[in-house]
């Protein structure tokens, strides 16, 4: 069961904070990013990606559960219609939180909170796979030794033949 935040909370009830962080989300849809304290953006975030998420699913249900918490069918219909099929691939992060210093007032830090509109880095990870312990291995014989000799000559006049010939031409 979730608990309340245990504190103060912003404006002074948890109502009000309710309140706050609907407006600011529903700001943040409507224009994209927003400036706020860093602790309003580190509260809103979680909201925000959560209605995200439910206007992906896009179904009814989700509707009225961001319609409860954003009031502006303006917005809602912008949110499900445009930002979530941005967001259709990606599998959640979709905020980014960008401190940008002091405010000259109060000295409250200040942050930037958007939308993220790169696309989503499709990041392949390979991993080589583990090379088995060699046994070691028997030695050769002298035959397959003077072979191998010599064949290694051949290879490296070979190489000097294309060499020359690379040189002539230029």
């Amino acid at each position: 069961m979730p608990k309340p935040t245990k504190g103060a909370r912003f404006g002074g009830s948890a109502a009000h904070e309710k309140l706050i962080l609907s407006n600011l989300a529903t700001q943040l849809f409507q224009h994209g990013k927003i400036k706020t304290t860093e602790a309003k953006a580190k509260r809103l975030r979680p909201v925000a990606e959560r209605l995200i998420t439910k206007a992906k699913k896009g179904d009814i249900h989700n509707r009225r559960q961001v319609a409860a918490v954003i009031r502006d069918k303006g917005v809602v219909h912008h949110l499900f219609t445009e930002i979530a099929p941005t967001f259709a691939e990606r599998p959640g992060g979709y905020t980014r939180i960008t401190k940008i210093g002091q405010r000259k007032g109060d000295a409250a830090f200040m942050a930037v909170i958007e939308l993220v509109t790169e696309p989503l880095n499709a990041v392949t990870t390979t991993r080589k796979a583990p090379e088995p312990a060699a046994a070691p291995a028997p030695a050769p014989k002298a035959e397959e030794v003077e072979e191998t000799k010599a064949e290694a000559a051949a290879d490296e006049a070979e190489v000097t033949e294309t060499e020359a010939k690379k040189d002539d031409e230029a």
